[in-house]
């Protein structure tokens, strides 16, 4: 090490392979800099998206209350109905988190939350493609609950078919979605091999 700094002060041209002068001009590596740093700019939107999570548990307390009150009165139907709203709610509340955690980490910073237990195993492990990939598949099961419950209520409401014929509409094209970003996902994961 001694040796190298004594070379380079002898002669600053000579520098030992391995070690690069770095000759970008200023205004370059300034420029790169703020690039790097602006990053930071989406800190801000993970923390609303804290913010919308916390609503979302509002919600699925006042859901949960609202339901649990009347559950002597319910009907098989009611319950399931009951079931699939508090679990549209979990699963948005899923997606939300995902988005947060990967969302943070891939294109902020690491999550420096130590060597703790409960740490989810996925995290630090989901990519910009398994994220898309996790988002797409949560609307798709999230739509899936709404068109479900719509079906169920069939009967006890009158019936607005261009509403269920729009929601079964909308439920294709999420899984028309999913599936051509799965196949597009896989044509260029085969691609990048070869």
């Amino acid at each position: 090490m001694e040796l190298r700094r004594l070379l380079t002060f002898i002669n600053p041209a000579t520098v030992m392979q391995g070690e690069p002068r770095d000759h970008t001009p200023a205004a370059e590596r300034w420029l790169e800099a703020t690039l790097f740093a602006s990053r930071w700019l989406m800190a801000p939107f993970y923390l609303g998206l804290v913010l919308a999570l916390a609503a979302l548990l509002v919600v699925f307390a006042g859901e949960l209350a609202a339901e649990v009150s009347h559950i002597l009165n319910m009907t098989p139907e009611g319950a399931i109905l009951m079931g699939l709203s508090l679990i549209d709610l979990s699963l948005a509340g899923n997606l939300l988190l995902i988005v947060i955690f990967s969302g943070y980490e891939n294109f902020v910073s690491k999550l420096d939350v130590g060597d703790r237990n409960d740490r989810p195993v996925w995290m630090g492990t989901v990519d910009f493609t398994a994220l898309k990939l996790k988002l797409i598949s949560s609307i798709v099961a999230i739509s899936a609950i709404s068109l479900l419950r719509s079906f169920l209520k069939i009967g006890d409401e009158p019936l607005d078919e261009a509403a269920l014929k729009w929601r079964v509409i909308v439920h294709l094209t999420f899984v028309t979605s999913g599936v051509l970003l799965a196949v597009m996902d896989l044509v260029s994961s085969r691609s990048l091999r070869h």
